[in-house]
């Protein structure tokens, strides 16, 4: 058996300027962090001859007859399109499975697409860059499946670490964050992430928003202008040390996103920012679409237990999360070493 793991992803400034629909016009940009929490792959010889994928987070099974051509409609759409992408349509077995519930804002699914690449790659014996594996995940859920999501969680599952991406219509960079001495072990001390117990489908979300930005909608193209501004700024403060910035920079940038399409607040995440902000936080986001997940704040020491107290007593529970400087890679192998490739460089 040969086990895969991606990690998921926080995003400080720039979400929404890697769609396609704005960068291709305009040039995006997004400055995140990937963090210890993982989608894990297991993929092994089925002795059957058949397919087989269980999904622990949807707690669904797929079993796919040797002969038949793999297609990629209904359940388990993304693991049964990377298979049909590598030609693989019998006698393998996949478990996916993720630390985090998907549909929370954190990157998952495009980290399952990530960490299902590597894993099927391996098991192919075919050696992968982190940046064919990003490509690939890329034109697996957007162009194979249609998913109306940009490239910025593909890149961060493959690449790991804390880095400024941006996207052009030439193509995406990925440029990890120089930091002074002390300031991201700084930066991670005064990072909180609470999960505000609301699961969503970002897929409305993220069609309201691309359709508005291709019609050139003059509320959702400033936005977005100033989203990318903040995306920049942020890059500047963190290389500077200026952490104290980059919370207000979260601030500017969630108060901006909110104007982009209906659903990405309502009145409970407002109340739960709000009483955040007046506990002591500086600023915050809702990670990813919006409209639900995990809510992060940047927060001084000093008040975060006043900050934690007054979102538990609201229901939400704090998760404790590092940085990871990893990326997509093989956790863990059970078959003999010199029968795999090399992890990619």
């Amino acid at each position: 058996m040969l086990i895969a793991r991606a990690p998921l992803r926080i995003s400080f400034c720039g979400g929404g300027t890697d769609l396609p629909a704005y960068y291709e016009r305009y040039g995006g940009m997004v400055v995140s962090a990937t963090i210890d929490k993982f989608v894990y792959v297991h993929i092994s010889p089925n002795g059957s001859g058949d397919t087989q994928i269980t999904s622990a987070d949807y707690q669904i099974f797929y079993h796919h007859h040797n002969g038949k051509p793999m297609d990629w409609d209904g359940d388990l759409a993304l693991p049964r399109a990377v298979l049909h992408e590598f030609g693989v349509d019998s006698g393998a077995a996949l478990f996916v499975a993720s630390e985090v519930p998907p549909g929370t804002g954190l990157g998952s699914s495009s980290a399952v697409a990530v960490a299902l690449i590597r894993a099927v790659a391996a098991y192919l014996r075919k050696p992968l860059s982190r940046r064919q594996v990003a490509d690939i995940a890329c034109q697996v859920e957007i162009e194979k499946l249609g998913a109306p999501i940009g490239k910025q969680d593909q890149f961060a599952a493959a690449f790991g670490g804390l880095n400024a991406i941006t996207f052009t219509s030439e193509g995406v960079t990925v440029e990890p964050l120089r930091l002074p001495a002390g300031v991201l072990q700084q930066l991670q001390s005064r990072l909180m992430l609470f999960f505000t117990g609301l699961a969503r489908d970002s897929r409305n979300i993220l069609t309201e928003q691309r359709r508005a930005t291709a019609q050139g909608q003059p509320q959702t193209s400033e936005g977005l202008h100033h989203i990318k501004e903040a995306a920049i700024e942020c890059r500047r403060c963190l290389e500077a040390g200026d952490l104290d910035a980059v919370g207000a920079l979260l601030d500017l940038g969630w108060r901006e996103k909110r104007r982009l399409a209906a659903g990405i607040t309502n009145s409970r995440i407002d109340e739960l920012y709000e009483t955040a902000l007046a506990n002591g936080a500086d600023g915050g986001k809702i990670t990813g679409a919006g409209g639900g997940g995990f809510l992060l704040l940047y927060c001084h020491e000093a008040h975060q237990r006043q900050v934690a107290d007054a979102l538990e007593k609201l229901g939400l529970r704090e998760m404790d999360f590092h940085f990871d400087f990893q990326g997509v890679s093989l956790a863990s192998v059970a078959w003999e070493p010199e029968e795999l490739p090399s992890p990619a460089k």
